[in-house]
């Protein structure tokens, strides 16, 4: 796939001088929430509060780094064993895990919305009275591991879909191996915006944000722009989730082309 050429990246978002030598990537979760709506699959984006140190004021998906809180062992799980999904990222089973845990962390965290169940066959339908675990699992009080511990939860990895992996280019100072994961919104829960990394949070058709990205209402960095125009064939969430996907890890190079700092991918013809 190729990038549009207005797909350009703030100057800010580009060090004067590179580092040298480059920033060692930190391991990342990245969740696209899904749900149907009247015309199509709809996407949970949330613009980024500016001044953040990384994507700062940039329309994204719910997501974090992992931790040392995801790398807990005793854990519920229901779903694809950390082997399927090293296996899909290509990665040891220990990040695995680790990525599978943040993945659902980050989306109770950023979106409150809680992949996980009473039993490996259930989902919890109201997250609500899991309001003060939140706020702990925000501050960094308690880990994931804890929290379904003490509610006797099941952590259900089989509503995630693994779907792609994108590496931070060299060029810039904060850099990320984010696995990207996608899900459909388990029935009676909700997505919210209550987190302080996001300034709005809103649910829209992915065909529909780029739209408002051409007109410049609102910026996406390439990950985010190459995950909507994908999504945006698909006519209905089952569609996203049964797609049969290879992962391939993407590590774009950031170049000075035609006055503007843009991303170009491995399979573009480099003219810098």
């Amino acid at each position: 796939m190729r990038l549009p050429p207005e797909l350009t990246l703030p100057d800010s978002m580009v060090p004067a001088e590179p580092p040298d030598p480059p920033a060692t990537p930190r391991d990342a979760a990245t969740v696209v929430l899904l749900r149907d709506g009247p015309h199509g699959p709809e996407v949970f984006l949330q613009r980024r509060v500016r001044g953040m140190p990384f994507a700062g004021g940039m329309t994204a998906f719910p997501g974090g780094g992992v931790d040392e809180r995801d790398e807990q062992t005793r854990i519920a799980w229901a779903g694809p064993p950390p082997s399927w999904w090293a296996t899909r990222f290509g990665c040891g089973e220990e990040l695995a895990r680790a990525l599978v845990c943040a993945a659902v962390r980050e989306t109770f965290e950023e979106a409150g919305v809680l992949l996980a169940g009473t039993a490996p066959d259930v989902v919890v339908t109201e997250t609500g009275r899991y309001a003060a675990e939140r706020r702990a699992l925000v501050a960094k009080e308690i880990s994931l591991a804890e929290m379904l511990d003490e509610h006797e939860l099941v952590l259900r990895a089989d509503l995630l879909r693994p779907w792609s992996n994108w590496v931070t280019p060299a060029l810039e100072p904060r850099r990320y191996d984010t696995r990207f994961f996608v899900t459909a919104v388990p029935e009676g829960q909700r997505a919210d915006g209550f987190t302080g990394e996001a300034a709005e949070a809103y649910w829209s058709r992915p065909s529909t944000v780029l739209e408002t990205w051409r007109s410049g209402e609102c910026g996406l960095l390439p990950p985010t722009w190459v995950t909507l125009t994908e999504l945006a064939a698909c006519s209905e969430v089952t569609e996203v989730l049964n797609s049969d996907r290879e992962i391939d890890k993407t590590i774009p190079r950031i170049v000075h082309r035609d006055g503007a700092w843009r991303v170009v991918l491995a399979d573009e013809h480099d003219r810098s």
